[in-house]
């Protein structure tokens, strides 16, 4: 009597696929592009680290020339006035840098791939279109943090030089050129560089139409936020009977003067009106009985940094969720 055995079979369990082996693979084709960053990065910290030397060497000359001991009263030297200079727009410096990374992004990295076809392998080796575009997303997107963190860190470092000498002009906390690098605004605004080159990228599939449509919205991003900064929080209001004066430190958003009723005067009212007139007697006129100010003192920085990059995150969100829903829609 024969017994029936069921045959053994030999089951082959396959890994999960993971972000592993695409990122590993992302890094190797691009490791010429890390190494070009990297060296932005040693020279970004070597030229504020120069500075920061060549400002402690210089010394400080009094107003007849003199190099003694003046109090107060002396001349920057010329190591001081060329610092400020550069360090005055560094942070327009790091927005820029933070949009060439989502520039890169749209064009070399994604649209490349995807208008020439070489999408294609990496598909056909078990990893989804979600997989793929997800590794370009993450690589970019946690270099781009790391890098900004340490430039920032840098940046506010070299300011900070700048705060123990007098007669300084750049060390406004609220000036364009510093503002958006000296906080976490300048990571957020990395990240929706990232988020929107790949939303470019998966929309045209063009590598050089990509590239300009990022660096245009991104521009449009920049601009937008530089401009209506002030309205992100809510000013402090003063009054007083007479002449405001404010802190050294305090952004002024807007002045000018009150009447009884409490109607707002402003300035450039009376000029528009007539710039030859006396633009006092023109507000007494109109009925001005004290004057306001709207400022945002430097405790209002924090706020502004925080409000400033939750709106650059949902966007980076809303771009990311964009570009798989296009993605998922074109290739399934």
């Amino acid at each position: 009597m024969s017994t029936l055995t069921r045959p053994k079979t030999h089951t082959v369990t396959t890994a999960p696929v993971t972000l592993r082996g695409p990122v590993r693979v992302l890094l190797r084709a691009h490791r010429k592009t890390l190494w070009a960053g990297a060296a932005l990065l040693v020279l970004g910290i070597g030229i504020v680290v120069a500075l920061r030397v060549w400002m402690a060497s210089a010394k400080e000359r009094c107003a007849d020339g003199d190099m003694t001991p003046c109090g107060g009263d002396y001349l920057p030297s010329y190591a001081r006035t060329s610092s400020e200079l550069f360090l005055s727009d560094g942070g327009t410096v790091l927005l820029l840098l933070a949009g060439l990374i989502g520039v890169f992004v749209a064009g070399p990295l994604i649209a490349r791939e995807l208008e020439s076809g070489t999408f294609r392998l990496a598909w056909a080796q078990s990893v989804s279109p979600a997989q793929w575009l997800a590794a370009r997303l993450a690589v970019p997107a946690a270099l781009t943090v790391i890098g900004l963190t340490v430039l920032i860190a840098v940046y506010r470092w070299g300011l900070w030089a700048l705060r123990g000498y007098p007669y300084s002009h750049v060390t406004h906390w609220y000036a364009p050129g510093i503002f958006p690098g000296t906080g976490p605004a300048l990571l957020g605004f990395g990240l929706l560089a990232v988020a929107v080159g790949a939303l470019c990228a998966v929309l045209v599939r063009r590598t050089l139409l990509s590239m300009s449509l990022t660096a245009l919205v991104l521009g449009t991003a920049a601009l937008g936020l530089g401009q209506r900064r002030y309205e992100l929080w809510p000013t402090d209001f003063r009054k007083s009977a007479g002449a405001l004066s404010h802190d050294q430190g305090d952004w002024l958003v807007e002045m000018g003067r009150l009447t009884e009723s409490g109607r707002k005067l402003y300035w450039e009212d009376c000029y528009a009106a007539d710039p030859l007139r006396d633009i006092n007697a023109c507000m007494r006129e109109q009925g001005a009985v004290a004057y306001f100010a709207e400022v945002h003192p430097a405790s209002h920085y924090w706020p502004l940094q925080l409000v400033e990059t939750g709106i650059l995150l949902a966007l980076a969100a809303l771009a990311v969720f964009a570009a798989f829903r296009v993605l998922r829609r074109l290739h399934g």
